[in-house]
């Protein structure tokens, strides 16, 4: 059986970037969704990290189902932990790398708002890394994740509009330049660190 993770704060530990509904409503109810509907799809086989690697061993009439349901798990897991109640700057490894791909922290923040208000549709903003320590800056569409791709997601945010809406409605630029004061990236740092 497939889990989420623990929420790492208290629903309303993001206030006021974040309410405390829309959290709530995110996670027990979007997030945990996508737990459910991957539990009737498949039993456990396989690492949640393998599944979007490994696809082609479901039969291919569920392939599709199974992927968007993988997708929403892991991206979640990941938007959850790319934020926190008090913001956490990269460091080590991932923040030299920062530097050397955009010059500064505030250049790379700024490449990264930009890339996420072209976002066309549902979807997520991601910090990836190749297998060669080289970092991007992607949107992928819908609950398609870069593991897909044989890229390492580090960090995320979600522009689906269940994320912002309750308090930002249509404003998605909004949302972008606030969640910044609750980004973190200590997961990110620690696992770019390890790889590299």
């Amino acid at each position: 059986m497939y889990n989420v993770i623990n929420l790492p704060y208290s629903y309303h530990s993001l206030e006021p970037i974040i309410d405390e509904k829309t959290v709530n409503i995110h996670y027990n109810k979007h997030h945990k969704k996508y737990m459910e509907n991957l539990n009737k799809l498949i039993s456990y086989k396989m690492p949640l990290e393998e599944i979007p690697k490994r696809i082609n061993e479901f039969p291919i009439m569920n392939r599709g189902e199974i992927l968007y349901n993988a997708g929403g798990i892991l991206n979640h897991n990941l938007y959850w932990q790319s934020l926190n109640e008090k913001s956490a700057a990269p460091s080590g490894k991932l923040l030299n790398k920062i530097n050397e791909t955009y010059g500064n922290l505030s250049n790379f923040k700024n490449e990264f708002i930009k890339k996420a208000q072209n976002l066309v549709g549902s979807g997520y903003t991601f910090l990836v890394t190749d297998h060669n320590s080289n970092l991007s800056i992607i949107n992928m569409p819908n609950q398609e994740t870069p593991l897909s791709y044989n890229l390492i997601p580090l960090f995320t945010i979600d522009l689906w509009e269940h994320a912002y809406y309750l308090k930002y409605q249509n404003n998605k630029n909004k949302y972008l330049e606030n969640i910044w004061h609750k980004v973190n990236f200590n997961i990110a740092s620690r696992t770019y660190n390890e790889l590299f």
